[in-house]
């Protein structure tokens, strides 16, 4: 048994009926080039040969009695491929939207947490005879960096990969050696080289693991308190430095997309030009993240504006920071933090925002570092899963953010990608769109992933509090046009009789 720590047991904690804490990514994959082409069976055969890479894929959850510490990883001795690879299809004419919407209705349903936290969903039907995977994985087996890297163990970097041992289970024997199915009453199959689960743990067993695990738990509330304590003097002394202090929780402003959230959801897609984004940084200076936070930033207003609400209080964005070191490159689980940063909302000019934001960025990052980076963790670790579960359901039962301000108005993860083209089954991956969470409070998630010349935009929002979900998607690519062209006009030379000499 090996026990979830720090937020990996927080996010199962921290789920609710409303709140559904797994991470997507909607892969949109050209079988034109696929020697054989590419179909389900296919697809799902080039998955069972690499799940022998990633460990966590053929284990489940054990709860802890009474919810006293976090769960435990056991191998699951009923493995099932055929539950975790499904097929289905979009409506004609399988378009971007039809695609949203089937992602949508994958999004709204929670993990079973009785067995392994994952499921892949083969979507046909696209136009022109694209095929989509849509991976949906909880978070508290992998945050956005390590999910990049689960994602690579199941790609090549050439459509023609040399063969690999295919995993099976005994509850779900695999393809033959042509590829067909073996029909329902095969009967078990071969559980794969090297993998024999034991039996799930007894009660008993459990019981031992909660008492030893006891002192270390004790350790965990005291490291906590320490940190905390550190943290807050660190950041009393640079308030005392002065300087523009970045956004506290619950500063952000009270918006409609900010309120109690149902479990339905809405998606939408968006791209945005890599070399666009690399121009603003090459002239404006900042980062890529920054640029994506320039362009939400821009798409909200315009979201705000549709509505007439007012667009002149700056919103706020929590942007996920990861912590992860080199050492733990590779590793799965989560290593994030995160900070509060300004969108400078109610900024007009497009290039006057982006340095309110870029600078806000900068700052928050400042005040990042001043804090412990495992702090958020060391809570984590901390919590009695019990107790974070209840108070989650009170929130959620209660509406409570229907009342009170949000921690934030908007999430927004940046995923660095791959600037090499990848393949599955062959295959030739031409897009990747990712999809964070959304929580009580704050109804959007922005996530950007960068793959070759492109950065790919996915956007999930609770469906009652944005039915204009494409309006933030097409919003936030128009915004970055706009800065576009308002940075080409900053670059150029301001004439003399302007009050400065030529460039």
């Amino acid at each position: 048994m090996e026990r979830l720590r720090g937020l990996d047991g927080a996010f199962l904690a921290l789920e609710s009926p409303t709140t559904h804490l797994h991470l997507l990514g909607t892969l949109v994959l050209d079988p034109s080039g696929a020697p054989g082409g590419l179909g389900f069976r296919r697809l799902r055969s080039a998955i069972g040969e690499r799940l022998e890479r990633v460990p966590p894929f053929r284990q489940r959850m054990l709860e802890v009695p009474f919810g006293l510490q976090h769960p435990v990883l056991v191998d699951d001795p009923g493995f099932d491929l055929d539950y975790h690879v499904r097929r289905t299809a979009v409506p004609a004419p399988g378009g971007p939207n039809e695609l949203a919407g089937v992602v949508a209705e994958i999004a709204a349903r929670p993990l079973d947490r009785h067995r392994p936290l994952w499921e892949f969903h083969v979507v046909e039907g696209l136009d022109r005879g694209r095929t989509a995977l849509v991976a949906k994985v909880h978070h508290a087996i992998i945050d956005g960096v390590s999910g990049a890297e689960v994602l690579a163990s199941f790609f090549d970097l050439s459509p023609d990969p040399s063969p690999r041992p295919l995993f099976r289970s005994a509850a779900s024997p695999g393809p033959g050696p042509g590829g067909e199915r073996p029909p329902p009453d095969a009967g078990g199959g071969d559980p794969g080289p090297g993998w024999s689960p034991p039996p799930l743990p007894g009660e008993a067993d459990q019981w031992r693991q909660v008492v030893a695990d006891l002192p270390g738990h004790v350790d965990a509330v005291a490291r906590g308190v320490t940190r905390t304590v550190r943290a807050a003097r660190a950041l009393a002394g640079r308030g005392r430095m002065g300087g523009a202090a970045p956004p506290t929780p619950f500063e952000a402003p009270r918006t409609s997309f900010n309120r109690a959230i149902s479990p339905h959801r809405r998606v939408a897609f968006a791209d945005l030009s890599r070399s666009d984004v690399r121009r603003v940084t090459t002239v404006l200076g900042g980062t890529a993240n920054d640029v994506v936070l320039a362009a939400t930033a821009g798409g909200l207003r315009t979201v705000l504006s549709g509505r007439d609400e007012d667009v002149e209080t700056s919103l706020v964005a929590l942007v996920p920071v990861s912590v992860r070191t080199e050492e733990e490159r590779g590793a799965l689980g989560n290593r994030v933090s995160g900070m509060l940063v300004s969108l400078a909302t109610g900024v007009v000019d497009p290039v006057a925002r982006y340095r309110r934001i870029r600078d806000g960025a900068r700052a928050a990052k400042e005040r990042h570092r001043t804090l412990a980076p495992d702090l958020v963790a060391s809570w984590g670790e901390a919590a009695l899963p019990v107790l974070a579960t209840r108070l989650t359901r009170l929130v959620t039962n209660v509406r409570l953010f229907d009342h009170v301000s949000p921690v934030c108005n908007v999430i927004v993860s940046n995923v660095p990608g791959p600037e090499v083209p990848l393949y599955l089954a062959g295959a030739r991956l031409e897009a990747l769109f990712p999809l964070g969470p959304i929580v009580e409070g704050v109804g959007i998630n922005v996530t950007v992933f960068s793959y070759l010349d492109a950065v790919h935009v996915g956007v999930q929002a609770c469906w009652d509090l944005m039915p204009d979900i494409g309006v933030l998607a097409r919003g936030m690519e128009e915004a970055l046009a706009e800065l576009v062209a308002a940075t080409d006009r900053h670059q150029r030379p301001v004439p003399w009789w302007h009050g400065e000499l030529p460039a």
